[in-house]
């Protein structure tokens, strides 16, 4: 049905040659992320073997090769766990069954999803943030709805980095290889065995790239390599590390992104319908698409124009600077002039990506060339639309902001991967059978008004208490680790309760997203820590390694680690990522987002947190701007100040005014059974309101109707 097809089939009977008769099935299951989202499929790989499924980091490839076949002979002879392998094989093949739902989309005309990461587990390391994350949710969605769509990225051979904070809270990075080989993925080859190779001009070389191939579901995402021993040095980097500092590298992996996604596609035959451009990162495949069209069109290059924006759409994620790059002219040309060249006029290609096309002074900006490149724009939530008009009206001279066409479909989260736990439970006993499928519909969550308050209870403990034994082993760990005294390590065990309130703040550290609120008002902090209804802190997230003013946030942050509750009240976790993200939405019942009004274009992790039955306190900004009512949650003023630094102190003021006065007072406020009531219809109410409105099943839903299909 796709390319690559023979290829998996091929890597599943290798696989089948290794495990038992009875695990066979689980060939087929390893080698397709599906499981991930079903309910009980992390938990059936971890029955075969919970130390290995842990230290391979939940990859189910590894496991199944790793695993001593003593082990697998006696999982051979459980027959609960091979009736569990069967019914989680049978549900994937039931799954792979369904007809395609595309209308004028098909697989082999399917919408390309094209993006720079790709969030889709923690095993597969290709995501930095919330840009992957969501990523990942849209193939997800996709694939349950039976939408057409493969994915288009790039095969990070070192991924992201990894995060360890020494005792001053400085933040220090390493990268691992992740080898392809060892993950749940195949070289995609054609007719003569040889893998599919595509060529990209860059700087004077012409890279070569492979593709692999990674199965979500129904869908197939397809990765771009150029760590191969045909390509120069510099060559085999480009694909090396997401993010990369180096500007150079980074335009090189724009071209390999765009130009290669594009020739990739056409290698493999699929004719996308639709390239749908996730940021501006794979934007120089525009030049590939109008190459194409001028081969159809002649020499007529505004007719060639119209064909390529004809096909393409994008969506924009953030107004701040780092989200929208820009590069100097003599940048562009230096890694890719003779991709210029191919076009015609580097002046003129350089044009197309100025907010001035008149002005040679002006860089290069990639947001500006998806703009003028796509048929259809779009922001990630009703704010950030509002915002992104206003940001980009000088590109529609003579129109009105309100007229500048950008639109917006608001971001949500794919449901069955980030609810879980004692919630995915209970909604699961009462919502009804295939409710999931119906997760964008209000009447869905209906029934969740009859669910008895003690039962919404009970979850929202029982996560709560999952989450508290998770910080405290991992806590413990990561003080012992970078060296801190051993009462200070141990402190976690006897100080977290999984019976006290617990606030979480997660998420990628950029300044604009200010954690350092926590500790403006340190006095206050402290009193909420160590007050008489005391409660409990846990903080992640990484900083970019350019990012030192994120890195000083979180050496702010620790120098709260002083005061003596702190230690067992309070932790920051290392390394966020996937896993640790579904921990903590799930278990924290406040999640706090404080972003700096109007920077935060959407947002997504307070999404997952309302899944869990968590409450949000935020800024009016983003998703919350849309989602608060007054009743489903705590907000804080969103307008704008151009005063940071009065804003941020007033902002700091009303977040512990909110927690002090508010939160605290509701979370301890029981009836005679040890319910808190008013918690609990809060709970309720943001169950309603926000489960519907900010699932993927609505978001893609929305791009498959408003922008997916013309006319």
């Amino acid at each position: 049905m796709f390319a690559g097809d023979h290829d998996i089939a091929r890597a599943v009977i290798e696989l089948e040659g290794l495990l038992p008769e009875p695990l066979r099935p689980l060939a087929r299951i390893a080698y397709n992320y599906r499981w991930s989202w079903s309910a009980d499929g992390a938990a059936m790989f971890d029955a075969i073997d919970p130390d290995r499924w842990a230290r391979t980091g939940h990859n189910p490839r590894r496991l199944l090769t790793e695993t001593h076949p003593s082990m697998l002979a006696r999982a051979a002879q459980d027959l609960g766990l091979i009736g569990w392998v069967n019914r989680v094989a049978a549900e994937l093949e039931e799954d792979r069954a369904r007809p395609w739902q595309g209308g004028a989309l098909s697989p082999e005309h399917p919408v390309a999803f094209c993006c720079s990461e790709f969030g889709v587990h923690g095993s597969l390391p290709l995501y930095s943030g919330g840009l992957g994350v969501l990523a990942g949710d849209i193939l997800k969605e996709a694939s349950d709805l039976a939408l057409p769509m493969v994915g288009v990225g790039l095969m990070y051979r070192t991924g992201y980095f990894h995060q360890r904070i020494d005792v001053t809270g400085y933040q220090y990075e390493y990268w691992l290889d992740a080898d392809p080989e060892r993950l749940p993925c195949v070289k995609v080859t054609g007719a003569d065995g040889r893998p599919v190779t595509v060529m990209v001009p860059v700087d004077d070389e012409s890279v070569a790239v492979h593709i692999w191939r990674v199965d979500v579901g129904r869908v197939p995402l397809y990765l771009l390599d150029t760590d191969l021993p045909q390509n120069s040095q510099v060559g085999r980097w480009i694909t090396s590390r997401l993010y990369e500092s180096n500007r150079a590298i980074r335009l090189a992996q724009y071209a390999v992104l765009g130009i290669g996604g594009v020739r990739a596609l056409r290698a493999l035959g699929i004719e996308p319908a639709v390239y749908h451009l996730n940021e501006g990162h794979p934007v120089l495949g525009v030049f590939e698409l109008l190459l194409q069209a001028q081969a159809q069109a002649g020499s007529d290059a505004d007719d060639a124009w119209r064909r390529v924006r004809e096909q393409v759409v994008f969506t924009t994620h953030t107004p701040v600077p780092a989200g929208n790059e820009t590069y100097q002219r003599t940048e562009v040309l230096a890694m890719l002039g003779r991709i210029a060249d191919l076009v015609g006029d580097r002046e003129q290609w350089l044009s197309m990506g100025r907010l001035d096309p008149t002005n040679p002074d002006q860089p290069m900006s990639m947001t500006v060339l998806a703009l003028r490149a796509s048929r259809h724009a779009n922001a990630v939530s009703r704010r950030h639309g509002h915002v992104a008009r206003a940001m980009w009206q000088p590109l529609f001279p003579g129109r009105a902001v309100e007229d500048v066409p950008i639109t917006h479909v608001t971001n949500g989260v794919h449901v069955p991967t980030w609810l879980h736990g004692p919630m995915r439970d209970l909604l699961d006993r009462h919502l009804g059978h295939g409710w999931l499928s119906r997760a964008d519909e209000p009447a869905t969550w209906e029934p969740v008004r009859d669910i008895p308050a003690r039962e919404l209870w009970a979850a929202r403990c029982a996560a709560r208490a999952q989450l508290v034994d998770m910080i405290t082993r991992r806590a413990t760990s990561d003080r012992l680790r970078r060296g801190d005294p051993l009462d200070y390590a141990e402190a976690p065990s006897s100080g977290f309760d999984p019976e006290r309130l617990t606030i979480g703040f997660a998420r990628r550290l950029a300044t604009y997203k200010r954690l350092h609120l926590v500790a403006l008002l340190p006095e206050r902090a402290l009193g909420l820590i160590g007050g008489v209804r005391p409660v409990q802190f846990v903080f992640a997230g990484k900083a970019h390694p350019d990012d030192t003013g994120a890195k000083e946030v979180v050496r702010q942050v620790f120098a709260l680690k002083r005061a003596p509750s702190v230690a067992g009240r309070a932790a920051f976790l290392e390394d966020y990522d996937i896993p640790l993200a579904g921990h903590l939405v799930a278990g924290c019942d406040v999640w706090v987002n404080v972003p700096r009004p109007p920077n935060e274009a959407s947002g997504t992790s307070g999404m997952k947190s309302c899944l869990g039955g968590g409450l949000q306190l935020s800024v009016l900004d983003g998703w919350w701007a849309e989602a608060w009512d007054g009743t489903n949650g705590w907000a804080i003023n969103g307008d704008v100040d151009m005063d940071a630094q009065a804003q941020d102190e007033r902002d700091a003021r009303t977040m512990f005014d909110l927690l002090e006065r508010v939160v605290v007072p509701m979370f301890h406020e029981r009836d005679a059974g040890g319910v808190p009531q008013r918690w609990v219809a809060m709970m309720r109410r943001s169950l309603l309101t926000n489960g519907p409105r900010f699932s993927a099943t609505r978001m893609v839903r929305e791009y498959a109707d408003r922008v997916y299909r013309r006319g």
